[in-house]
């Protein structure tokens, strides 16, 4: 049998999804999105997750869409043109969706090479580390395409709209300090102890009130499209529905007798 394309590991609250083809930089066919897409499935439904770290094996995290996979790979002359919206509609813009909706935090460990549609599925995780090793290209112009994967929404918000042009239209390698100075990831930490420091932020997160995590996403994504009055009645909404959760009245007992909270909403 053929090794997993997308290793799982769980350790304790915590689900490390691995992409693992290490030979061509982890880039994505479709049968990796299959096995990857049913992975982050399984996360959610798991009320025994509370956070998830998506990484790569070997040198890189993700070098993008593998070209010579079949929906990708240019037709053979003579015969009508690959249509990559088809791949699009069938496997990324799912699977883009399904990051950016997961129920417990997901964590973006970018170890190597973030290229192309690999760089921008790292951008629709909750929070972005890199090594310091690690890089970003958006290479997308390369060969004549534009970003997808989210990349035309996801950059001008985090870097605005002078350095996603820069990022989108040069395709210009910019290192994992590049990134963070610039506010594309939240994190380059030292390759040294990368893989402990990705586990011990995991571990913090998971510890955390998840509910109330998600809830300061989906008010944060929400307020990208609303007035400020807009946004002060959703956040008195949803402080009504967390208020009346457990994690909150546990959170407001364990600062008032000193000790540490359980949190076990999700």
């Amino acid at each position: 049998m053929s090794e997993p394309l997308v290793l799982v590991d769980h350790r304790g609250a915590i689900c490390t999804l691995t992409l693992n083809r290490p030979q061509a930089l982890n880039s994505l066919t479709q049968a990796m999105h299959v096995e990857l897409m049913a992975a982050l499935r399984a996360a959610a439904a798991n009320s025994g997750v509370r956070c998830v770290v998506l990484m790569g094996a070997g040198r890189g995290f993700c070098a993008g869409q593998d070209l010579a996979d079949e929906g990708a790979a240019p037709a053979p002359a003579g015969q009508p043109p690959t249509d990559l919206s088809v791949l699009i509609e069938r496997h990324y813009k799912p699977l883009c969706l399904q990051l950016r909706s997961m129920p417990v935090p997901v964590i973006a460990a970018v170890n190597g090479v973030a290229a192309g549609a690999g760089a921008n599925l790292a951008l629709c995780c909750d929070l972005v580390v890199a090594a310091e090793s690690a890089n970003f290209i958006q290479a997308f112009t390369k060969i004549g395409l534009l970003p997808d994967s989210g990349g035309t929404w996801l950059l001008p918000r985090l870097v605005g709209r002078q350095r996603a042009l820069g990022l989108a239209l040069l395709g210009d390698k910019l290192s994992a300090h590049d990134a963070e100075a610039m506010g594309l990831i939240w994190k380059a930490l030292p390759d040294a102890g990368f893989q402990l420091s990705v586990a011990d932020m995991a571990a913090k997160l998971a510890a955390m009130p998840v509910q109330a995590l998600i809830a300061t996403r989906s008010a944060i994504d929400a307020a990208q499209h609303l007035s400020f009055e807009e946004s002060l009645t959703l956040e008195a909404q949803t402080q009504k529905k967390l208020g009346s959760a457990h994690d909150y009245l546990e959170g407001v007992s364990a600062f008032m007798t000193k000790r540490a909270p359980v949190f076990s909403d999700r």
